[in-house]
């Protein structure tokens, strides 16, 4: 799938970004096929691989992501927040359909943040940001609470840390413990 999508990326992108595409061509798989990116054809691609349930799915994701967006882009302007992930907004829906398809989903790794509620309501409680060309989305950016993660820049509670690793996420502190069982320490 990775050889693939580098191969699709590689001669779509060359057009636009011709020494970037160069170099990582010369340096991919792909470098035996032709003398240069700009000398390939592009690839043909599947219909097949087309699935649009997925596509739709993550339609309605961008759909809410965008709006918070939105919101976090006024929380820098007025100097609320410096970066994206010292909030953990609370977003209204009112659409069920689009609470749905964050089913499985962290919205907070979507939208990132440190944190991130979804509300299925009707109403918020009023003054949140919205979108014109969105109605139903209201967002509601909270600041994050807690401490930076080291690792990560998250905030997170530190009474939820691995005692091992305090001032990191949990989440983190488990791909640190990973790499070491397979690294050594």
């Amino acid at each position: 799938v990775m050889a693939a999508v580098l191969e699709r990326l590689l001669t779509w992108l060359a057009p636009v970004m011709p020494f970037t595409m160069e170099e990582a061509f010369l340096e991919s798989h792909l470098s035996g096929k032709a003398e240069s990116v700009h000398l390939l054809l592009f690839p043909f691609t599947p219909v097949n691989w087309r699935d649009e349930e997925l596509a739709e799915r993550w339609a309605k994701i961008f759909t809410v992501r965008r709006v918070v967006t939105g919101a976090l882009e006024v929380e820098r302007r007025e100097k609320r927040i410096g970066a994206s992930l010292e909030a953990a907004p609370v977003v209204h829906i009112a659409d069920e359909a689009l609470v749905k398809a964050f089913d499985g989903e962290d919205p907070a790794d979507l939208f990132i943040t440190s944190g991130a509620e979804l509300v299925h309501t009707l109403e918020g409680k009023g003054g949140g940001f919205t979108l014109d060309d969105t109605p139903g989305v209201v967002v509601y950016p909270e600041k994050a609470e807690g401490i930076k993660c080291r690792r990560s820049w998250k905030y997170f509670d530190p009474d939820l840390a691995d005692p091992e690793f305090p001032d990191i996420t949990p989440r983190d502190a488990l791909a640190v413990k990973a790499w070491d069982a397979t690294h050594g320490e």
